[in-house]
C-alpha cells in the first residue's frame, strides 16, 4: 500500500456494497457458509469487510476482501456491516490484498490459486515477488503456475482432489492427450501409489521426447551380449537374495529385540549397519526399478496409440481406395427403353377380329383338326372320276 491510502472503519449499508468480479476465488463451499451464516446470526460479523470506493458504480463501494462474509451476513439478514475502507486503493493494490486474503485458506482450489499467481505474473510479478508478498517459497509459485497447462477436464480433478499437487505437476508438463492418459489411469487406480503415476507421466514425457518408438538403432552383437550378460546376472543376483537373504532378515524379524541382543552379542552393531546400507541401497533401486516400470508403461501406451491410429489410417485408407474403384459402366447414363405404344385398331379391324373369335367359339377344335368319314369318301370318289 501507497502512504496516500486512507483508512476508515465504518458501518455501511449491505446493498451498498458490490462483489470484485476479478474475485479470485469462484468456489464457495455450501457447508462452510452455512455454518458461517450461523455464527454470524448468533454473533454478528467479528471481523469487517474491506472494501474500496468506486466511482460511477451502481453501488458506492466494492469488496477488496471479504466477499464469504459479505455473502453471509446477507444470508443472517442483517441490512448493516462494519467494513474498512481503503481510499485510494488500486485495482492492482486491491487484488493482491484479495488474494492474500483467500490464498492459505483451505477452500480456495489450487487452480484458484494458480489463477491469481497468473494475472499478477501478467501484470508484471516475477515469482521471485509473488512468493516474498505472500510468504512462498519461489519454488512453490512456480510449480502452481506450471499447472496451467493442464487441459480443462484434468485441472477438475486437481480441484476436486481426485489428483494431489505434486502429481499434478508432472501431469502438466505433458501433451494433452498424454496428460487425459497419465490422469484417468491414476483415478482409476492403476497404480499401488502417487509415486508410481508420477514415475508413469515421467516416463510419458520421456517417450514425448524421442522422435519416435524406434529411434534407437539395433544394437550390435557384441552390445546383445552384454545386455544378456547383464540380464542373466541380475535375475542370478535376485533368485540368491530370495533364496539367501530374504529367508535371513525373515528369521531375524520373527525375533525379539531383548532375545537378539543375546544371540547377535557384539555381533549387533556390525548386523544394523549392514542392514541399515542394505535399507538405502534397496529404497534407491526400488526407486530405480519404479521410475523404469513407469517408462515401460509409457512406451507401452504409447505403442498401444500409435497401433490405433495406424489401424484406424488404414480403415480410412481403404475406404477411400473402395469409393474410388467403381464397376465398369458405373456412372455411365442407362439408355432408356422406350416402351412400344399400340395403335388404336380401325373399325373394320375391330369387326374382323370380333367375328373371327366369334367363328372360333362355335366351332369346336376336334371337328377342324379331325375331317369325318363322310366327307373323306366324297373326295375318294371325286379323284376317281
Amino acid at each position: 500500500m501507497t502512504d496516500t491510502n486512507k483508512v476508515a472503519f465504518i458501518n455501511i449499508k449491505i446493498g451498498e456494497v458490490a462483489p470484485n468480479p476479478e474475485q479470485p476465488r469462484k468456489f464457495f463451499s455450501e457447508q462452510a457458509h452455512e455454518e458461517l451464516t450461523g455464527s454470524i446470526k448468533e454473533n454478528g460479523l467479528l471481523q469487517p469487510v474491506v472494501v474500496r470506493p468506486i466511482e460511477g458504480g451502481k453501488v458506492p463501494y466494492m469488496l477488496i476482501a471479504g466477499e464469504r462474509r459479505w455473502r453471509a451476513c446477507q444470508a443472517a439478514g442483517l441490512e448493516v456491516i462494519p467494513a474498512k475502507v481503503m481510499e485510494g486503493a488500486s485495482d492492482e493494490q486491491a487484488y493482491v490484498l484479495s488474494i492474500a486474503e483467500n490464498v492459505n485458506r483451505a477452500d480456495m482450489t489450487i487452480m484458484e490459486e494458480a489463477g491469481a499467481y497468473a494475472d499478477l505474473k501478467a501484470a508484471g510479478w516475477d515469482p521471485v515477488k509473488i512468493a516474498k508478498q505472500f510468504g512462498k517459497t519461489e519454488t512453490h509459485i512456480t510449480w502452481r503456475l506450471g499447472l496451467l497447462t493442464l487441459r480443462p477436464e484434468v485441472a477438475d480433478m486437481v480441484d476436486k482432489g481426485l489428483i494431489k499437487n505434486n502429481l499434478a505437476w508432472h501431469i502438466a508438463q505433458l501433451n494433452p492427450g498424454n496428460q487425459m492418459i497419465a490422469a484417468s489411469r491414476y483415478v482409476r487406480g492403476d497404480f499401488d501409489s502417487e509415486a508410481d503415476a508420477q514415475h508413469f507421466a515421467n516416463g510419458l514425457k520421456k517417450v514425448e521426447q524421442q522422435t519416435s518408438l524406434t529411434n534407437e538403432q539395433p544394437p550390435t552383437e557384441e552390445e546383445a551380449e552384454k545386455r544378456k550378460a547383464a540380464k542373466a546376472k541380475a535375475k542370478d543376483g535376485l533368485g540368491k537374495a530370495e533364496d539367501v537373504l530374504i529367508p535371513l532378515l525373515e528369521d531375524l524379524a520373527k525375533k525379539k529385540p531383548e532375545d537378539l541382543a543375546v544371540i547377535l552379542g557384539d555381533d549387533l552393531a556390525r548386523h544394523l549397519r549392514v542392514v541399515t546400507r542394505l535399507h538405502a541401497k534397496v529404497q534407491m533401486v526400488k526407486n530405480m526399478l519404479s521410475k523404469a516400470q513407469g517408462i515401460q508403461r509409457a512406451m507401452e501406451a504409447e505403442f498401444n496409440k500409435a497401433a490405433v491410429e495406424v489401424q484406424q489410417e488404414a480403415a480410412k485408407e481403404k475406404r477411400e481406395a473402395k469409393a474410388e474403384v467403381k464397376p465398369e459402366g458405373e456412372g455411365k447414363p442407362k439408355p432408356v427403353t422406350k416402351k412400344a405404344v399400340a395403335k388404336p385398331a380401325t373399325p373394320v379391324q375391330r369387326r374382323t377380329g370380333a367375328a373371327a373369335k366369334s367363328t372360333a367359339r362355335k366351332v369346336p377344335a376336334q371337328k377342324k383338326a379331325e375331317p369325318t368319314a363322310q366327307a373323306a369318301k366324297k373326295e375318294e370318289a371325286a379323284a376317281a372320276k
